[in-house]
């Protein structure tokens, strides 16, 4: 019986062990996962300037603007402009937008405020149900060298 177990022979296998590819191809993901956002933070962008033509709508739109300070001030349709915290901001933009959802909403910040602070009121808007925000800017005035300036 000794001589029968010596005299087996071992099948060969057929089949390709694939558990070392599957390692590094989880490695390889990892290191792209990591490396990826890193990559577009030092893209230098020079935005376009625009001679944007003011938005002529029938109705009166839903204006929000952000001070200097952070504080929000709310238009709503004809009404006067009013200070109102963020919950107020919520709830009001929501029942008037409820009310004519193809109103128009626009968001302007004052040029000094925190980027931070804008940013959150437009989550605020969005929580409202406002689907589109328009952003509020004034057009650039051109100034005029003074080695060129005409007497």
């Amino acid at each position: 019986m000794a001589l029968q177990h010596r005299r087996q022979r071992r099948r060969r296998m057929a089949e390709i062990n694939i558990v070392p590819y599957i390692d590094v191809m989880l490695v390889l993901l990892i290191i792209f996962m990591v490396t990826a956002p890193m990559l577009n933070l030092g893209a230098d962008i020079q935005l376009p300037q625009s001679a944007a033509k003011a938005l002529q709508d029938e109705k009166r739109p839903v204006m929000v603007s952000v001070d200097q300070q952070g504080e929000v001030f709310l238009t709503l349709g004809k009404s006067p402009r009013e200070h109102v915290d963020d919950d107020a901001l919520v709830k009001q933009v929501s029942a008037f937008v409820k009310e004519d959802p193809k109103v128009s909403v626009l968001l302007g910040g004052d040029k000094r405020v925190d980027y931070g602070r804008v940013n959150q009121v437009l989550g605020l808007l969005q929580q409202a149900g406002v689907a589109k925000v328009g952003l509020m800017s004034q057009p650039e005035t051109t100034l005029v060298p003074a080695g060129n300036a005409k007497h």
